[in-house]
């Protein structure tokens, strides 16, 4: 499926191939302190599909418990999270599904690092729901 991204305030854009079947949800704690909630959800690109479009974003390198140096890239003016990779070979790239316009037709198909999951994050059917403010 190809899709389509950007940042919040539109300054970094891409476009990549992906394969909706590798979508899914990482609560570690980096992931939980990196997007500043409960977990994060991604989708896994096809290598050598991604590509950018728009601006230059900013790059934090941290290092994995797997001992991987793993590149979190994020827009430099407004913060938005936008993807990860490798930060030696960058061939696949995992998109933060809140930057990809086309978000609302992926739905995760596993999770990952659930020994960290915050235990309110696995059920919010008892949470009163608003459609807006």
């Amino acid at each position: 499926m190809q899709v389509h991204g950007s940042c919040y305030c539109g300054q970094i854009k891409y476009e990549a191939t992906v394969d909706p079947e590798q979508t899914s949800i990482c609560h570690c704690t980096d992931c939980q302190k990196l997007s500043g909630t409960a977990y994060r959800a991604s989708v896994r690109t096809i290598e050598g599909t991604f590509r950018l479009l728009a601006g230059q974003p900013s790059v934090f390198v941290k290092l994995a418990d797997s001992g991987a140096r793993r590149a979190q890239v994020f827009c430099p003016n407004c913060g938005s999270s936008l993807y990860v990779h490798d930060a030696d070979n960058p061939t696949v790239y995992n998109l933060r599904l809140g930057s990809v316009d086309e978000r609302a037709a992926f739905v995760p198909k596993k999770q990952i690092w659930c020994r960290s999951a915050l235990g309110w994050a696995q059920n919010l059917e008892g949470v009163e729901r608003r459609e807006t403010v």
